[in-house]
């Protein structure tokens, strides 16, 4: 099913990057930098944040796309917001434990659907939890 999520076009991604680091409010949306696993330049990306009780999570609706990859290799980032900025630290749940994220995502951020190229169903995207990593943001203080 992953393999039907597209991305928005590349201008669509940096006017949202531009807006967000000026501090226009999109929904729970903050940029997110994290030091490429090569190059080890930053690489930014707008993320949703996904709000549990006192957890917060983002969620990738591809697996193989760079942010993830620098992620999994780094472990650090910072969210920001304008000038408002915080530094977290990047654990990526196991499948069995990213079904209730995955549903509160699409509660929380419903139009975000579009991009994972599955059915609005929450339990049709819980199914597929293998291929839509997660991440719970862990302050770093």
């Amino acid at each position: 099913m992953a393999d039907q999520a597209k991305l928005p076009p590349r201008w669509a991604i940096r006017l949202n990057i531009a807006m967000l680091r000026l501090g226009v409010p999109i929904g729970s949306q903050r940029v997110l930098s994290i030091a490429g696993r090569k190059s080890g330049l930053p690489r930014r990306t707008p993320v949703s944040i996904v709000a549990i009780g006192t957890e917060r999570y983002i969620v990738a609706a591809l697996s193989d796309v760079d942010w993830v990859k620098n992620a999994r290799a780094v472990g650090v980032g910072l969210l920001a917001r304008g000038r408002v900025q915080e530094r977290v630290r990047l654990v990526e749940l196991p499948v069995d434990e990213r079904g209730p994220v995955l549903r509160e995502f699409l509660r929380q951020v419903p139009a975000g659907v579009k991009f994972f190229g599955v059915s609005p169903d929450p339990d049709v995207l819980a199914a597929s939890a293998a291929d839509y990593p997660v991440f719970r943001l862990d302050p770093i203080t």
